[in-house]
């Protein structure tokens, strides 16, 4: 963030010579226009039959060196402009590193099937933001062989929030019914909340859907009423202020337009976790990683390289140093090995001992003794071959 603040400093530099540099060059030229035009005017008005007097050439001379100076004049102050949008770019790689092979592996993506993982990985990408098209092409061009109800789950979703942007609840309200048990089951409140979108739509309108309001409210809210019935109370309530307008009684916060940009976020995150998928895309959640882990990653390096210890990081498997992506990058536990103090990877698992603590491989094969493993933590002795790899 530093580092952009730096070249956006060094940009409204240059903008503001050019905004500076603009104006004095449109004065000038005009004052200069308006100048030759009487000077022009002057000797029109003149007999044709009059020969050029000295005071005339000398005026003409005058004009022509003033001419001159003034284009010469812009020439040096466009070059000094040169000089400062340069000092961008050198703002630029100063304060960015434009080597990030340093800390990339590019074998990842080598192999057929590595390709085709990622290819993968961008379809349903853009199939979740909507992009089918692209999608189609991207699945065509590189022969992956997309099953169609992979597809339809992103197409349907994709539908339905174009109409929840457009306030249309309709197609939410005919999947939540469709899919009401398994909604129940996971305790989601989007089918109340589309509801109490409608409902209040109705009161909006005043007194004369008082009815419309009512009977929208027993045909719709009784089923829900178990799990949401202070929320109903309170909908209810609303009706006692028609006359005078909704937005003018206490329940006048039901209006904020905040409930309809909330919608989407709600119906993404039942819907996704009711078809088994994550909130973000995969792709999406990888890039914003790499973006947070890269400028810690980057100084690292250049640490290293200065002092001489590239070795240090001597495989790409494991991060030289701890990086904090923030709780929205925390997906599972992590297991740090409670005897060598180290993370736990596919290298060095963790192992479950026969009297139930658990160790990292490595320091299983260190306290080993041959067939004889005293635990740590009790001393309960035991066959280093009894333990047990798990999984967190």
């Amino acid at each position: 963030m530093e580092a952009c603040i730096n070249v956006e400093k060094e940009i409204e530099k240059v903008l503001s010579k050019f905004g500076a540099f603009n104006d004095h060059v449109y004065r000038t030229l005009n004052e200069l226009l308006e100048y030759v035009q009487n000077l022009q005017k002057e000797i029109g008005e003149a007999p044709s039959t009059n020969e050029v007097t000295a005071a005339q050439a000398l005026i003409l001379t005058q004009c022509c060196k003033k001419v001159k100076d003034v284009v010469a004049s812009m020439a040096t102050e466009h070059r000094d402009l040169h000089g400062t949008v340069s000092k961008v770019g050198k703002a630029i790689d100063k304060n960015f590193v434009a080597d990030f092979a340093s800390t990339s592996n590019e074998e990842v993506f080598q192999g057929t099937e590595n390709a085709k993982l990622l290819n993968q990985v961008i379809s349903e990408h853009f199939l979740r933001q909507g992009m089918l098209d692209i999608a189609e092409e991207l699945i065509k061009e590189t022969g992956l062989q997309m099953e169609l109800q992979k597809k339809e789950p992103f197409t349907e979703l994709n539908r339905i929030l174009e109409a929840l942007k457009r306030k249309d609840l309709e197609p939410a309200l005919a999947w939540t019914k469709c899919n009401r048990s398994k909604l129940i089951e996971q305790n989601s409140s989007l089918e109340f909340r589309l509801h109490r979108l409608n409902f209040i739509a109705l009161l909006q309108q005043g007194i004369f859907k008082q009815e419309e309001a009512i009977a929208y409210a027993r045909k719709n809210f009784q089923h829900l009423a178990s799990q949401h019935e202070k929320d109903i109370q309170v909908l209810m309530g609303c009706l006692l202020y028609l006359k005078q307008g909704v937005e003018n009684s206490p329940y006048g916060y039901l209006l904020d337009p905040v409930y309809w940009e909330e919608i989407c976020d709600i119906f993404t995150r039942d819907a996704c976790a009711l078809l088994g998928l994550s909130v973000d895309s995969p792709l999406a959640v990888c890039t914003n990683a790499g973006c947070i882990a890269l400028p810690a990653l980057l100084n690292i390096k250049q640490v290293m390289q200065q002092r001489l210890v590239t070795g240090v990081w001597n495989t790409r498997d494991e991060l030289p140093i701890e990086i904090d992506l923030g709780r929205k990058c925390h997906f599972h536990s992590i297991f740090a090995c409670p005897i060598l103090r180290q993370q736990s990877s596919e290298n060095n698992p963790p192992m479950r001992l026969v009297c139930g603590h658990v160790i990292s491989r490595d320091a299983l094969h260190k306290l080993a003794n041959g067939s004889k493993l005293k635990c740590p933590y009790c001393p309960m002795e035991q066959n280093p071959s009894d333990a047990k790899l798990i999984h967190f």
